[in-house]
């Protein structure tokens, strides 16, 4: 079976004083290959909790899942990760960057010059390959990073704020970038965001997280993702359903936030 099922997932965390944490409580998620899903919500509702358990870097104490049917017990390159910093290795050229994963696997030096090249296309680096990581631009570096992690052709792409430290006209540039390699490649992408338009943008599926412990408040079916590949991604934020659903994903999250610091409405 294709896909991403992720059932009654919990996490508690312990604390040294004895006392317990539970982060995540009966995640339920059926993730269709080649979907985009986006995830946002509070400080605290363990969105990336949930998705180091996803990436295998965390155990979760109750639940289980399967991608395309086996189990998940731990790290996979069928699951590949973006994290908010590149987490590249300085002292390699880009090329050798994009190509470190498929040359621990013993590929041949001809093949992963091949796919480093395809690569360096996709993301628009053709003339960086030769560079050190240190020469580039933040952007620039994130571009990198999403190269790595599709040489290692994984599945599940999983992105923890891949864009959050970017300036907003690279930021921009980098979420068109993230549709055009979805839609290309027909990965499975799972983004974790604060930015409520970040996430209308790139998920075709949007969860909004609500904490304490962490859980699944509400659903959105969006058109934007699809609309915003190949196009001015400020003209879908022109869309009649775009601001409205910002507007109300917004009061939810400020909301959220309000019971977190114990406000109420008369206070």
């Amino acid at each position: 079976m294709s896909g991403f099922e992720i059932n009654n997932i919990s996490m508690t965390f312990a604390l040294p004083n004895g006392g317990k944490v539970e982060a995540l409580k009966n995640i339920n998620l059926n993730i269709k290959e080649g979907e985009l899903l986006s995830v946002l919500g509070p400080s605290g509702c363990g969105k990336t909790t949930l998705l180091n358990i996803l990436a295998g870097f965390l155990a979760q104490t109750e639940g289980a899942m399967t991608l395309n049917g086996a189990p998940v017990e731990g790290p996979s390159s069928e699951r590949g990760m973006v994290f908010q910093q590149g987490a590249l290795f300085e002292w390699m050229t880009v090329a050798k960057n994009i190509g470190f994963g498929p040359k621990m696997k013993g590929t041949p030096q001809a093949e992963i010059n091949a796919k480093v090249d395809e690569l360096l296309s996709i993301v628009g680096l053709q003339d960086f390959g030769e560079k050190m990581i240190y020469e580039l631009s933040g952007g620039m570096q994130q571009r990198v990073a999403l190269a790595r992690c599709l040489a290692n052709d994984p599945d599940v792409i999983l992105m923890d704020e891949p864009l959050g430290a970017l300036d907003a006209l690279t930021r921009e540039k980098m979420q068109s970038l993230v549709l055009d390699i979805w839609k290309k490649t027909g990965k499975t992408i799972i983004l974790i965001t604060h930015s409520v338009e970040e996430a209308l943008l790139l998920g075709e599926r949007l969860l909004v997280m609500a904490p304490r412990p962490g859980r699944v408040h509400k659903e959105y079916a969006l058109p934007f993702a699809e609309l915003g590949v190949g196009a001015d991604l400020r003209e879908i934020k022109q869309h009649a359903e775009f601001a409205p659903t910002r507007d109300e994903i917004l009061n939810m999250i400020w909301n959220m936030e309000d019971e977190i610091m114990g406000r109420t409405e008369d206070a």
